[in-house]
């Protein structure tokens, strides 16, 4: 089994416009180089990575560009773009001639719940669309029915879920994004990326904490359209890589080794079109 991890980081402490993190995130607040994850990732028989954003600039989507191709395990980078610019277009078809660009992400979670409302995505989308490119949701819950109308308004764009949302764990209130993690599950060009529990769960989360929710997600989603991802380096405030790679593999041991092949690989490879 070729294994993948769908979401993944780089930074530099020293990046034009990064204000993230800060130095009270000690475990965050350094430098994360492909020397870095290497040894990680050798250790733990994963295979490549996905590389994504952390800066809604065009400089960082030009600089992660430039890592992926130095490092082979690098399979595909998630980008940036201003895809409410008149010039959207025009970037996204650029940005697609890289061979690894593989989606773009806007920091939703950062953003007004209803600006995946606006009609001005609407040419950015398409442009997408057009070059195959995926479109990674980092959104929080209350954020969810915004992204249930876009991803209906948008049938032909794959869409996938960072983190799950970030279902508020530690603070057991998660009513409303069951429901809205549900609907947006019915839509059969919506994904959801197995990453990011942990952090959510608090600093004395226990693997009961997070069992639930896999076991939700898997009912929701089903294993054909979850992809497991570390989100390293913030993975390091809660847990470490092993860690989070062991319990996954725990609560995924009941399926079928065609099952957890997908979650663990196939179905980013082929959200991504990896090769």
């Amino acid at each position: 089994m070729r294994r993948v991890d769908a979401h993944q980081h780089f930074w530099r402490l020293d990046d034009p416009g990064r204000d993230w993190p800060t130095p009270d995130l000690k475990p965050l607040y350094r430098d994360f180089a492909p020397v870095d994850l290497a040894p990680l990732l050798q250790a733990h028989g994963i295979d490549c990575t996905v590389l994504v954003q952390s800066l809604p600039l065009d400089s960082d989507t030009d600089a992660l560009l430039r890592l992926a191709e130095a490092h082979d395990f690098i399979g595909a980078v998630v980008g940036w773009a201003d895809l409410k610019s008149p010039a959207a277009p025009q970037r996204i078809a650029a940005l697609a001639r890289h061979p690894k660009l593989r989606g773009l992400r806007p920091m939703l979670q950062a953003l007004l719940d209803d600006w995946l409302d606006d009609p001005a995505l609407d040419a950015g989308v398409q442009a997408m669309i057009d070059h195959g490119l995926g479109f990674d949701a980092l959104v929080l819950p209350r954020q969810l029915p915004a992204l249930r109308r876009f991803a209906a308004r948008h049938p032909l764009l794959p869409i996938v879920i960072d983190h799950a949302a970030k279902p508020d764990i530690a603070g057991g209130r998660l009513d409303g994004w069951r429901a809205d993690m549900r609907a947006l599950a019915a839509l059969p060009n919506v994904c959801c990326k197995l990453s990011g529990l942990v952090t959510e769960a608090g600093p004395d989360w226990c693997a009961d904490d997070i069992g639930p929710r896999v076991a939700e997600l898997l009912a929701w989603f089903g294993p054909e359209r979850l992809l497991w991802g570390s989100d390293w380096p913030v993975l390091d405030l809660a847990a470490d890589y092993g860690r989070w790679l062991a319990l996954c593999e725990a609560m995924l041991a009941h399926l079928d080794p065609e099952a957890r092949a997908a979650v663990f690989g196939l179905n980013a490879r082929r959200f991504y079109r990896l090769r």
